[in-house]
């Protein structure tokens, strides 16, 4: 998962969107407050890579997070509903410039943070 860091420092950051079905900040897109979001979270950069690219050929992003995400919860890749401060800054800044979307067409953002590589799509929001 990617709860807040509990008083630690900056986390290196390589954060961005990628296309990976279209994701990305389009300029009519509604601040929110709350997001409805799931990751895929892999230690290793090759690792996240492998997982984008199944994505990309088509599979369900919760059947990709089911199978190769590191993240404890596994369920889908599923974090539920997330309010904004709740979310680790930079997977937080990823997270709410993207549009809502499904599993089956996902638009995706990706970071990283102290926890590892973040391929992170957004349900719903509001």
């Amino acid at each position: 998962m990617a709860p807040k860091n509990k008083g630690k420092g900056k986390d290196a950051s390589n954060s961005g969107t990628s296309d990976g079905g279209g994701g990305g900040k389009k300029g009519g897109l509604k601040p929110a407050t709350s997001i409805n979001v799931r990751h895929i979270l892999c230690e290793k950069h090759g690792k996240k890579e492998e997982a984008l690219l199944k994505i990309r050929d088509g599979r369900k992003f919760d059947e990709v997070a089911r199978e190769m995400s590191e993240d404890k919860a596994r369920q889908g890749g599923s974090l539920g509903w997330k309010v904004r401060g709740s979310l680790l800054a930079e997977f937080e800044k990823v997270a709410y410039d993207l549009e809502s979307s499904t599993t089956g067409r996902p638009k995706i953002g990706e970071c990283k943070t102290s926890e590892g590589y973040h391929i992170i799509m957004v349900e719903g929001r509001k």
